[in-house]
């Protein structure tokens, strides 16, 4: 059966993911610290790994329960400890020095900062997604493959795209509960530059998105809505969480179970 495997939260948007066992699904659909913090420069944009290819070589390690970050560069033994809240000057100075430009740290506690904000709700992928795709690329692995994507919650028990079942046609969208909570599966995510790029170095894997789209078209299962699918350079399934499941929490072992299609509502 379908049940949740392993659950990711990227505290800092676009820096490391930290696992968890268990976590609370916030106001607005988003998973409690998911992106709670965003480095943003000087013009109110964000620094992640669509526009700063740096970013890959910063090492994150968030301890949420201290809510304090440890960071370095990847290659480097030195690190550098701070709290999100207490020692945020001295966080955002040594940001704006590794970037080389002035930097600030942003906070929301009303669902982060998600990448999709009609879509806010956790990434949902395969296990079996995540092997397949990582079997297409010489040197990479299961893991390296999830760093690269990114994803919220990994569901084991499936098939390999099975997430593909987790959308209908626009203007639609799929129940599926996890333990006591239900997401409403929304769109397959639309992919940037950011998993062409090697995670530690954010060096650009030759070929990546074209070989991608490729097997992608060639394996996109039958239960599949074509109608999202303009180009191929889409995997994961996007979610939006109805306010009923606000405050309900997800935790790995729990079931999934898929509903029919019904028509796209508000929270």
């Amino acid at each position: 059966m379908a049940h949740l495997e392993k659950v990711f939260i990227y505290p800092i948007k676009s820096l490391d993911a930290t696992p968890v066992t268990s976590t609370t699904i916030v106001e607005n659909g988003g998973l409690e610290f998911d992106r709670r913090y965003a480095i943003v420069d000087a013009d109110g944009e964000y620094v992640n790994g669509k526009r700063e290819p740096r970013i890959h070589r910063l090492r994150a390690t968030v301890d949420l329960e201290k809510a304090v970050v440890t960071l370095g560069e990847r290659r480097a033994e030195r690190s550098h400890e701070f709290h999100l809240e207490d020692d945020r000057g001295d966080l955002e100075a040594w940001l704006s020095e590794f970037f080389e430009r002035p930097v600030s740290l942003f906070r929301s506690d009303e669902g982060g900062f998600p990448d999709d904000t009609d879509a806010s709700g956790p990434t949902v992928i395969g296990a079996g997604t995540l092997e397949r795709v990582a079997s297409w690329y010489g040197g990479i692995d299961v893991v390296e493959m999830r760093r690269r994507l990114r994803p919220n919650l990994i569901v084991d028990g499936v098939p390999a795209f099975w997430e593909d079942r987790l959308y209908d046609d626009p203007g639609r969208v799929v129940p599926c509960t996890v333990g006591e909570a239900t997401l409403h599966g929304v769109n397959p995510c639309q992919r940037c530059v950011v998993p062409t790029r090697d995670p530690d170095t954010g060096e650009p894997t030759p070929n990546f998105r074209e070989r991608f789209v490729t097997r992608r078209k060639s394996t996109l299962p039958d239960w599949a809505s074509t109608a999202w699918f303009d180009h191929y350079f889409r995997l994961m399934a996007n979610t939006r969480v109805p306010a009923s499941s606000w405050g309900v929490d997800v935790a790995v072992g729990d079931d999934l179970e898929v509903g029919d299609p019904v028509p796209a509502s508000g929270p």
